[in-house]
């Protein structure tokens, strides 16, 4: 079995069933079918036979956070040595494959003594009827298992690994969905493998024509939690809680508190059922960090702002830097893009940049500050607006609304256009120079 894994950098991880775990290399550039390739492999820890199927998310901040997809899978047989164990021990392993993609005879040779180091090893594929000259493992990017590529699971995760306890769903199935209609005050909901205490379901939270309750609250947070834990893992959340509705007074938790279920031992998000029990404490907006992106937020009259961010949008394209946009449930637009170090400089003069070109405007943009909104987080609002992302295309209708979607709009939109923030998921890269 074979997995792609985009964590710090892509890799292939390379799993043979030996013993009863999966013995695995990592392999930078991936295993070829070119007999005259060699790859560099890494031996690494084996891992549960649990993970054979894995597909899905790797929280942030963990070791090997990223996506995964199933790249191949099939089945091999020890060639030459028929004890697989041994010749990993010995450093020469031979295998034939029978694979989806990868077929034929592989060999493994360590490159080091054991206990120098990094365990080095060479992949190589065999000159026999299944090699293929110039064979790259990039030319055919689909998951054996789902036809997906990394970029739609990362999207759209179907489940979640947690260390401790192996795979996770990321999806509320029907069933769960339906134990929440029919939930009553003070009984205990399964979602994502947890139990929640659930405490008057049918309170009103959000003012309206019609109001929001906290079930639909629930509902909610159940619905875009694949989609929205990619943004918020491995970042300290932030909840700024009001147990009697918006528009009553806001408390902000930054840890858990004492009736905390046991198993939520930090409000640093690592699966998804924390963010409904986020939702069931009566935290009706979820802010995090800004860390690992630079955020520009807009203030001002809204046209302005849209002529602002449609600036800023061609700014973004000549400089070859990728950017989400949305908006903030309330009155503003927030421009993210993905950045390593410290970015105040390099938004202070990109702020500067665009002033230049409208100078009436210039004091509607500036840097955010130290805790933003998450995307798709609830604003404390009548009618539960969503801070929501929104496509660079949409600055152009003339419908758009910062307060136009809602805890009741997102999840069919998100259903229909996908995660229009994954751009922000992508590696922090230092930040191009402005000339």
């Amino acid at each position: 079995m074979v997995q792609r894994h985009r964590a710090t950098r892509l890799h292939y991880d390379f799993r043979l069933e030996i013993d009863g775990v999966l013995v695995s290399w990592a392999v930078p550039k991936g295993p070829t079918l070119d007999p005259k390739v060699r790859r560099a492999a890494f031996h690494v820890e084996d891992h549960p036979m649990d993970y054979v199927d894995f597909e899905g998310v790797i929280p942030a901040g963990g070791y090997g956070g990223g996506d995964v997809i199933v790249w191949d899978a099939g089945t091999w047989e020890p060639y030459k040595d028929p004890d697989p164990a041994a010749a990993v021990a010995n450093g020469e392993l031979h295998a034939r494959l029978h694979g989806e993609k990868l077929r034929g005879t592989f060999v493994l040779i360590r490159t080091n003594r054991p206990g120098s180091g990094k365990d080095g090893w060479l992949m190589l594929h065999k000159r026999d009827e299944h090699a293929v000259d110039g064979w790259d493992p990039e030319d055919h990017p689909r998951s054996v298992l789902s036809g997906r590529t990394s970029e739609e699971v990362l999207a759209d995760p179907d489940r979640l690994w947690d260390p401790h306890s192996g795979a996770r769903p990321l999806k509320a199935g029907r069933e769960e969905l339906r134990a929440l209609d029919a939930l009553g005050d003070g009984d205990t909901w399964h979602v994502f493998g947890r139990d929640l205490r659930v405490a008057a379901p049918d309170a009103v939270l959000f003012p309206g024509r019609p109001p929001v309750t906290r079930r639909e609250l629930l509902r909610y947070a159940a619905r875009i939690a694949p989609t929205l834990l990619p943004h918020v893992a491995g970042r300290a959340l932030n909840l700024r809680r009001f147990p009697r509705g918006a528009g009553t007074a806001g408390s902000w938790q930054r840890r858990p508190p004492r009736h905390a279920p046991a198993w939520l031992t930090s409000l640093t998000i690592t699966e998804p059922a924390a963010l409904v029990w986020a939702a069931a404490a009566g935290a009706l907006e979820w802010h995090v960090p800004a860390t690992g992106v630079a955020v520009i937020g807009l203030d001002g009259a809204w046209q302005d702002q849209l002529a602002l961010a449609r600036l800023y949008r061609t700014a973004f394209e000549h400089l070859g830097v990728a950017a989400g946009v949305k908006v903030s449930g309330g009155h503003g637009i927030e421009l993210w893009v993905p950045a390593a170090g410290d970015t105040t400089g390099w938004v202070g003069s990109l702020t500067r940049s665009v002033a230049a070109v409208v100078p009436d405007l210039a004091h509607h943009g500036a840097p955010a500050g130290p805790l933003v909104l998450a995307p798709y987080s609830p604003l404390a609002a009548p009618g539960a607006p969503v801070s929501a992302p929104v496509g660079w295309d949409e600055l152009d209708d003339p419908a758009l609304r910062p307060d136009a979607f809602t805890v009741r709009t997102v999840p069919e939109r998100l259903a229909e256009r996908g995660d229009l923030f994954a751009a922000v998921l992508g590696p922090a890269r230092p930040l191009p120079p402005l000339v």
